[in-house]
């Protein structure tokens, strides 16, 4: 991995869930009533990767939106531990969205990186479940795209044009942020897009709520707070 320039940046773009918001622990909270009733006995990172595998498989389909990608995978799942669901009951993933919180380091680095970069968000969400977050991460975003806005979701290399696009910069000036290396660390690299790994999983054995990648980031660092001290 080379040495990468942070000062040469002007803007950064991120990642939401997985980097920002801690969407593990929400996914498996949401969950947590389907498993608590299934015959099945999975540990979180078991569910977690079943997760990863059913939404993927979801979103390779035609364009939904992400309340109904969620719908989808929130049966699938139900039918994968052998529980019944009431369809009422299928927004349980969707809605579970606004409780959803950032992980303890990301609304300081975010005001500390707010004073030197222009921040943009690109995440696989709907306008009105990102809407939620935003409340949360309290930082206002100079530019927000989502796979609603766009028709695509992530690893397509749509949803990073639209951003490159609307950031309005060089693509040598923008530096994308994301903990997913399927989903963004991948991606960036085939379109030349500069990129931090913020690898929040740690220790933690394989990939949890993301589909497994080979990917090698410009920078690798372990939470948002230490990209923030290193800029």
């Amino acid at each position: 991995m080379t040495a990468l320039d942070l000062k040469k940046f002007k803007v950064l773009t991120f990642d939401c869930y997985g980097t920002l918001i801690d969407w593990e622990s929400g996914i498996l909270e949401a969950l947590e009533p389907l498993r608590s009733t299934s015959k099945r006995t999975l540990s979180d990172e078991q569910l977690l990767e079943q997760y990863a595998l059913v939404e993927s498989n979801v979103q390779a389909g035609v364009y939904k939106r992400y309340r109904e990608v969620l719908r989808d995978v929130a049966t699938e799942m139900a039918s994968f531990l052998g529980v019944d669901v009431d369809p009422q009951e299928n927004d349980m993933l969707a809605d579970s969205i606004e409780h959803w919180m950032p992980f303890p380091d990301t609304v300081d680095a975010l005001r500390r990186l707010k004073t030197r970069f222009q921040l943009a968000i690109v995440s696989n969400i709907d306008d009105d479940l990102f809407a939620h977050s935003a409340r949360h991460l309290e930082v206002p975003f100079d530019l927000v795209i989502t796979a609603e806005q766009v028709q695509s979701y992530k690893p397509s290399h749509n949803n990073f044009l639209r951003a490159i696009e609307g950031v309005g910069v060089p693509l040598d000036e923008i530096l994308h942020v994301a903990q997913s290396l399927y989903h963004d660390i991948k991606p960036a690299n085939e379109l030349g897009l500069a990129n931090v790994w913020v690898n929040r999983r740690g220790d933690k054995r394989g990939f949890g709520a993301t589909q497994p990648a080979e990917a090698t980031p410009s920078l690798e660092v372990p939470d948002l707070a230490t990209l923030a001290q290193m800029c």
